[in-house]
């Protein structure tokens, strides 16, 4: 099992926007492609930077080549609306983990 996460450094003002549009648009539209699964966002507490607000939205996905696909398909798609609304307001970073139990 691996562990999408991507990390949004928000500007303040636009994290009440943020977190709307995530949850009204974002998820929704990840959820009908049906690959990545357990969506989830969180506040990060640590690592505060000055002037903005740090989230960490995670899905669940079987294996790399599938995110891959995901990606291609759906996520350059969903990054450019990100961008188109918010631009530099919203930085994110990926990360890919595996589960180790």
């Amino acid at each position: 099992m691996l562990i999408y996460n991507t990390t949004y450094h928000v500007e303040e003002g636009q994290d009440k926007n943020f977190l709307i549009w995530m949850q009204e648009y974002y998820l929704p539209e990840v959820e009908k492609y049906g690959t990545l699964r357990t969506p989830r966002i969180s506040r990060i507490l640590s690592h505060i930077e000055e002037g903005s607000v740090c989230y960490s939205v995670q899905f669940e996905i079987e294996d790399s080549a599938k995110l891959h696909r995901w990606h291609q398909e759906q996520g350059v798609n969903l990054n450019g609306e990100l961008l188109r609304i918010f631009g530099n307001k919203v930085v994110g970073f990926p990360t890919l983990m595996e589960v180790i139990e």
